[in-house]
This record gives C-alpha cells, sequence and structure tokens, in this order.
C-alpha cells in the first residue's frame, strides 16, 4: 500500500501541469516570465487553501535550480531561522541559490519576519510565502514592498474535475467510483484541490464502488455550494452587508451563521464590519468603528467557536444602528475633485512661510495661530473656490 497521500503523489511538477490558474501561468503571464528569464523572484503567494501555491513554490525553485527549504510558520521557531540563513550561506559560497518557502507567512510576527529582512534585501534568500490571508494586513510593509504578491485564484468545479480525473486515471480506478461521485465529490471540495483528492481517495478505501453515498460519507461535514473564495462567498457576504443596511437584525444573523457554519474566516466577516461602520453608519454613530475594530481584535484573540458570539453581538448592533453615508458620499467626492484637479497648486494663503521673503510674497497671508481661527478666503484650490463676498 502507497503510504504517500494522493494529493502529494499528484503534485504537478511543470507549470504547465497546474490547472486553474491562467491569470498567473501561460504566454506573457507573470510565473512562465519568471521562469523564463530564470531569475528568482521573491514573492508571496495569496489565495486560498488547496490551490497550488506550494506546489508553484516547488516548481519555481526546481525551474532556479536552487536550493529549496521550506518551513511553516505556524512551528518554526528562532533556531530554525538560523538555521536557514546558515544554509543559505553555504549555498551561496557553492553558488547556488536558496529559495526559501515560508507556509502560512502571515502567522510570523513582526519581529520573525524582521528577521529574514536582511537577508532578503541582500538576495541570500529568495523568499516565497504563502498565505490565506490578505497580505496588506498580515505581511510587515518592507518585507511586502521587496516582495511581488501574485493572486492565486480558487479553483472553479472545472478545474477540481480535471485534478480528480486525472487522478483516477493514475491511480487506474476508473471503473470503480461513478461519473456522479466524481461530480459530488468536485462539488463538495469547496475549490479546494488537495481535500478533493483526500476525500477520493478516502472514497476509495472505503467501497470497492465509489457512488454517491460513499462520496458524501468521504467528504464528511461539508457544506455544499459555499466555496470560500468563489461567487457564493461574495453572495453571502453581500447579503449580510445588505441586510445590516436595511436594520433587519434576523436577516443579518441568519446570513451571518451561513458564513460561520461553512467555515468562513471569521476575520473576513469582522473586517468587513469594519468597513461597514464607516462607509454605512459613520456620523450616525460614531462608536460603531470603535465596536467593530474591537471586534476584529477580540476576534484575533479569542478564535472560534466563541468568536461566533462576538461577531453576532457585533451584527446586531450595526444592524440596530442608525445609518448614514454622508462622510461616505464626501469622500467619494472629494476623491472625484482631487482626480480632475491634481495639478492645482495649493493657495498661497495656506502655504508655509517660514522665511521673511515668504511672508512678503504673501504666503500664510492673515493666518493666525488661534482655536477655531477661521479665514474668510477659501481653503480649495483656485478651480474649486466660490467666488469672494463683497
Amino acid at each position: 500500500m502507497n503510504r504517500v497521500p494522493l494529493a502529494e503523489r499528484m503534485r504537478p511538477v511543470k507549470l504547465s501541469e497546474v490547472v486553474g490558474q491562467e491569470k498567473i501561468i501561460g504566454e506573457g503571464k507573470i510565473l512562465t516570465e519568471i521562469v523564463r528569464r530564470k531569475e528568482p523572484v521573491n514573492l508571496i503567494f495569496w489565495g486560498p487553501p488547496g490551490t497550488g501555491k506550494t506546489t508553484l513554490a516547488r516548481i519555481l525553485a526546481h525551474e532556479f535550480r536552487a536550493d529549496f527549504v521550506e518551513i511553516s510558520a505556524v512551528t518554526a521557531k528562532k533556531a530554525d531561522v538560523s538555521e536557514v540563513v546558515e544554509r543559505a550561506r553555504i549555498n551561496w559560497n557553492l553558488g547556488t541559490r536558496t529559495v526559501l518557502f515560508v507556509d502560512e507567512i502571515h502567522r510570523f510576527n513582526k519581529a520573525q519576519q524582521d528577521a529574514f529582512l536582511p537577508h532578503v534585501e541582500s538576495g541570500l534568500i529568495t523568499l516565497i510565502g504563502a498565505t490565506t490571508e490578505n497580505p496588506s494586513f498580515e505581511v510587515i510593509s518592507p518585507l511586502l514592498s521587496r516582495s511581488r504578491v501574485v493572486v492565486v485564484q480558487p479553483l472553479d468545479k472545472n478545474a477540481i474535475l480535471e485534478v480528480l480525473k486525472r487522478a483516477i486515471k493514475a491511480e487506474k480506478v476508473t471503473k470503480r467510483i461513478s461519473k456522479k461521485a466524481i461530480d459530488l465529490i468536485a462539488e463538495l471540495s469547496g475549490g479546494d484541490a488537495r481535500s478533493a483528492l483526500g476525500d477520493l481517495e478516502l472514497a476509495l478505501s472505503l467501497a470497492k464502488k465509489v457512488d454517491e453515498n460513499v462520496a458524501i460519507e468521504a467528504a464528511g461535514r461539508k457544506m455544499p455550494g459555499y466555496d470560500k473564495k468563489g461567487d457564493n462567498h461574495y453572495d453571502t457576504i453581500s447579503a449580510f452587508i445588505k441586510s445590516m443596511r436595511g436594520s433587519d437584525v434576523e436577516a443579518a444573523l441568519y446570513w451571518l451563521a451561513r458564513m460561520v457554519e461553512a467555515g468562513e474566516d471569521p476575520k473576513f466577516i469582522a473586517r468587513r464590519m469594519v468597513i461597514f461602520a464607516s462607509e454605512d453608519i459613520g456620523l450616525a454613530g460614531n462608536g460603531a468603528l470603535s465596536l467593530a475594530t474591537a471586534c476584529f481584535q477580540a476576534v484575533e484573540r479569542v478564535g472560534m467557536p466563541e468568536s461566533g458570539l462576538i461577531l453576532a453581538h457585533t451584527c446586531v448592533a450595526l444592524s440596530k444602528s442608525k445609518k448614514s453615508r454622508a462622510t461616505t458620499d464626501a469622500w467619494y467626492e472629494a476623491l472625484e475633485m482631487a482626480r480632475k484637479t491634481r495639478g492645482e497648486p495649493v493657495p498661497i494663503h495656506l502655504r508655509n512661510a517660514p522665511t521673511k521673503l515668504m511672508k512678503d510674497l504673501g504666503f500664510s497671508k492673515g493666518q493666525k495661530w488661534e482655536a477655531g481661527f477661521h479665514l474668510d478666503k477659501s481653503y480649495l484650490p483656485s478651480s474649486l473656490s466660490q467666488p469672494e463676498k463683497t
């Protein structure tokens, strides 16, 4: 019996074997171009589980003929980091590149990420990170600025079906599994190829003939129709936001429960509520943003399933709050004006006047350092100013 999991045995070894990533693989696409140039680039793969982030890192390291070092941010310690750096120095002296793959890089704290920074800057290490979280929130700015973020797309059902069919053909078990069972395993995978292959392997071990019932048993408790990064994911969060906007507490809680039951990342939900607090409540309830921010911090620290109560508490409060889009509308109007007049100079009376010459030229003229002081002149560029009252 082969002890290597099916998902590992079926792992692609060339970019051409990777499915569902047409936006980053193919003629003129970023990964294909990086391989063609044979020049390692620091990358951060951002995408949902089971979409091939680790596989892509291994393929790139192989193409670069580099020493591939893989660590997980969940289990790595300071000593592991030191070992990687020392190994990279030895490789450097031997003329070999070192590609460090950090799985779940968002789990590294700031100090741990800082430890890699000088070695990434010097080129001693080529860093490839993988994360399911938005790198903008989870990866330190200096590391982010030295890396290219590559979005790894969620796999649709057709891509999962292709992965499954390849595995079935390779394992020579075509006659043991029905087409409906294959389709169901793909449907229940949630866009996760690793999960789909694991379910297939388990189903084949449970029965000599795999039908829909065996497929359901192998897949276990999963919510069909909810792909964490697919259309249903966005449709459900949209229904949740619109229910809070409409002050429908019952509906908002229902959609929240749907997401939680489907295994949605609670931080994603909390993050959207932070945005909602400013976008839809704004000045009508200035405490809403503080509450939503506290919710996000609490969810980070507490974890599931208890965080469900925190999410529900915040959801009800935001739903019941008065709504105002005054700030939102004013902000979008300001953005539009700024885009149209980005070349307009700052009016002279609003500029600093650190020298006598600048004061003589009228810089900061009429300004007083007094609380609540209001200048009769406009605070906007001339093209946006209202005519002065006479």
